[in-house]
């Protein structure tokens, strides 16, 4: 079963467009719980309300060996049927992201991954290769930093195009085998309908709501494909640490309640 089928069968199954990051901060969690057991009690409080988990692996290095411990721990304990998507963004010239690639997918044993599109097609190329993976190629991040590169004109022929747009119309160009999709943040709701109208099959995943105050009306209204489906809405530190308290997995199984029922309700009334 490929990334694809794998996502498909996840929503279907949950009624799910969330995804979940997994992006666990000691300073944050609730006292004297490990990374790998808070992850756990997450999972399990959630397992039913996801289209997919998002681990973003910058929170696994940061704390070392054990780091790399926990993360290998809530890998094995997500369910099967849910898919993974590792948030690594990595790149480098093609004999090194092959290596990167083969560390996310065969060692890990990831869905999915995102990655930096910057150094272009010959870098992209040994992800995209393996025709069962996923791969999100940033595109237009939330960070309120993104229009410093991301909006910059570049010359298509006689017009010109930010350069976010540019990204996208290469990866379309690129993704042959139905793997690649793009990561258009929720804090740019017009940058993403007009990535939703120009790739009207492409599949987004969609950082930025809750925290970074994207909103799910706008998301759901501006990226939503034509079947109302089509992107993943992900959500980390709303749902992971809606409690510092004993009741962290109950606070956090609500949130991500309220969240895929918020999404599911926009959704609803979606002209399709």
């Amino acid at each position: 079963m490929d990334f694809g089928e794998k996502l498909g069968q996840a929503v279907e199954q949950n009624r799910s467009l969330l995804c979940v990051g997994l992006d666990p901060d000691p300073a944050r969690m609730p006292a004297g719980v490990s990374v790998a057991d808070f992850n756990r009690a997450i999972v399990d409080a959630t397992a039913d309300l996801v289209c997919a988990y998002k681990p973003n692996l910058a929170f696994y290095e940061a704390l070392g060996q054990a780091g790399q411990d926990a993360l290998r721990q809530t890998l094995r304990h997500i369910p099967d049927h849910i898919p993974v998507i590792a948030d690594a963004k990595r790149n480098d010239i093609g004999n090194t992201t092959a290596a990167y690639a083969r560390a996310l997918f065969e060692d890990l044993g990831v869905d999915a991954a995102t990655v930096n599109p910057y150094l272009g097609f010959d870098s992209v190329e040994p992800f995209a290769s393996y025709r069962d993976r996923g791969i999100f190629v940033l595109c237009r991040t939330s960070n309120p930093g993104a229009a410093d590169f991301q909006d910059l004109p570049c010359r298509q022929g006689r017009h010109y195009l930010p350069l976010y747009q540019v990204v996208a119309q290469r990866a379309a160009a690129w993704n042959t085998r139905g793997n690649i999709g793009l990561v258009v943040g929720a804090t740019y709701p017009a940058e993403l309908g007009i990535i939703r109208k120009s790739h009207p099959s492409m599949l987004l995943l969609v950082p930025g709501v809750g925290t970074q105050g994207g909103e799910v009306a706008q998301v759901l209204r501006q990226g939503a494909d034509a079947r109302g489906g089509g992107i993943m809405v992900n959500s980390s530190r709303q749902v992971l640490y809606a409690s510092r308290g004993k009741d962290f997995d109950r606070a956090a199984r609500a949130a991500a309640l309220t969240l895929r029922d918020e999404i599911n309700l926009h959704r609803s009334v979606l002209p399709v």
